[in-house]
């Protein structure tokens, strides 16, 4: 370790934000990055605590003491080194993780923990400007065939896996761009799309076939069938190929079922969101949902929600309020009682900060409309006991709405993927398949593997960067019998 004192000695140092009005002008990211002397003295407060529970705090297992300490000495190459070895797409993390591991840390347990992720964001950032992230082409092809159904996270992870192992790996997205719901599902103010662009053109230099606008599956509503050029039937697939993975999204967004959801301003988020990454991106967007001078209404408090907000705000909107249907959470966790477990607290998000009206234990009743046109919003309060919820006698009120964005989470990924390739579903709809023993991953189809959301639902980016990296090696073990990648 860097400084046995350092942890009693050092404060966490958090990013500094660009102030709302100047990032509220544009797109871009406004966290400002650690300076040499804020990283160094934020890896001299990592203690060595002897059992080191950010590492199992992190799903890819990052090995966070021994990159702390190498930022400390100044090493960032090593530490770079370091950290890829378990993570191969750290600028993602880095920016977009709730950091699980910062809750784990054994500091956390009576003072503020490490700044883990500020720390992993400054050593990719630091190696990507230094040139030292190249392409890790194979010395060794081995003839095998792998396809991969989705360009997200636990796809990209998967891929450049099965690439470095010396596979023929080729990616299908049915989108017009590589990157899943890191491309069109989070905003660009939160992670610019440069960051994914370079590391498919890595990957490309080593050896991964990308194909977009192509649609893997059947029997496609036309609102999906017209996103692609082309679609794939899963026989054709599994014919051309050695193995496939399944790795797409959990897609398929929870609905509102009340009065009035048919009306015009009414809009799933993720109707919302990529609309406006595609305009940053320069694509003409035609009848862009737009929040300029409305009155805008975000149903769900995740981070889909806060990102309805951000986007919202730098539309220009009147006024944005965000409903919860749980109980506001405590602003500060039971430490004793929950560490080093992900914590339930009141959590704002720099789009909150920007200018949000947030509500919490709020049911929609109905919504209202003239001209079929929603105008305001019908709720009610509600209480929670013994985890059944029961309405607030004469709590109803209405909330002005020109735009309703539901951001209530995810139920499943497509089925329509799912049913084409005829794989065994778990009760909630995703693919089964387990994540241990000999066929990790593996599907009821031997040639099939499934990981990341449509495996385990919705979740992290981190998460999802994890089931792929199993996911690759499981695929090697099939194809070659033994595998050197590591799990």
């Amino acid at each position: 370790m860097g400084k046995i004192t350092g942890f009693m000695e050092f404060a966490r140092q958090e990013e500094e934000y660009l102030d709302p009005p100047v990032r509220l002008k544009n797109y871009k990211e406004f966290v400002v990055t650690l300076t040499d002397g804020q990283a160094k003295v934020q890896g001299a407060r990592c203690m060595d605590c002897g059992i080191p529970f950010c590492n199992t705090g992190c799903p890819v297992n990052n090995m966070i003491p021994d990159w702390n300490d190498l930022v400390f000495h100044g090493n960032y190459r090593h530490a770079l080194d370091n950290l890829h070895s378990t993570n191969n797409f750290p600028e993602f993390t880095g920016r977009i993780c709730p950091a699980p591991c910062e809750s784990a840390c054994t500091l956390g347990i009576n003072n503020d923990p490490v700044g883990i992720k500020s720390i992993e964001r400054k050593i990719i950032d630091t190696g990507w400007e230094h040139g030292w992230v190249v392409p890790q082409p194979p010395s060794v092809k081995t003839g095998k065939k792998v396809a991969i159904v989705g360009s997200g996270p636990a796809g990209l992870a998967a891929a450049q896996q099965l690439a470095r192992a010396g596979h023929d790996v080729t990616v299908f997205e049915k989108s017009d761009r590589i990157g899943g719901l890191l491309r069109y599902g989070i905003p660009d103010f939160k992670m610019e799309k440069d960051l994914i662009d370079r590391r498919v053109e890595q990957m490309q230099a080593e050896g991964v076939t990308f194909r977009t606008g192509v649609l893997i599956g059947k029997d496609f509503p036309a609102t999906v069938s017209n996103m692609a050029r082309e679609t794939i039937f899963p026989e054709d697939l599994e014919k051309d190929f050695d193995a496939v993975i399944l790795a797409g999204g959990a897609e398929q967004p929870r609905d509102l079922p009340v009065p009035g959801r048919q009306l015009k301003g009414v809009h799933y988020a993720m109707d919302f969101l990529p609309q406006q990454n595609r305009v940053n991106a320069g694509d003409k967007v035609k009848d862009q949902i737009k929040a300029t001078g409305k009155h805008v209404v975000v149903i769900g408090g995740g981070d889909t929600g806060s990102d309805c907000v951000g986007t919202s705000n730098r539309h220009g909107a009147l006024s944005v309020t965000q409903f919860e249907l749980m109980p506001q959470p405590p602003e500060q966790e039971n430490k004793p009682l929950v560490w080093p477990y992900w914590p339930t607290r009141l959590r704002t998000s720099s789009s909150h900060e920007e200018g949000c009206e947030r509500d919490w234990a709020v049911a929609t009743k109905r919504l209202e409309g003239k001209g079929g046109k929603v105008e305001k919003l019908i709720a009610c309060r509600v209480e929670w006991r013994d985890g059944k919820m029961t309405e607030v006698p004469d709590s109803e009120f209405e909330l002005k709405a020109d735009l309703v964005f539901l951001a209530m989470g995810f139920v499943s990924p497509v089925q329509q993927v799912l049913d084409a390739f005829g794989v065994q579903k778990d009760p909630r709809g995703n693919v089964r398949a387990a994540t241990e023993g000999d066929n990790a991953y593996q599907t009821s189809n031997p040639k099939l593997f499934a990981a990341g959301d449509m495996r385990r639902g919705q979740s992290l980016v981190v998460w999802a960067i994890r089931e792929g990296r199993q996911c690759a090696r499981s695929v090697d073990e099939f194809l070659m019998g033994v595998s050197s990648l590591p799990r």
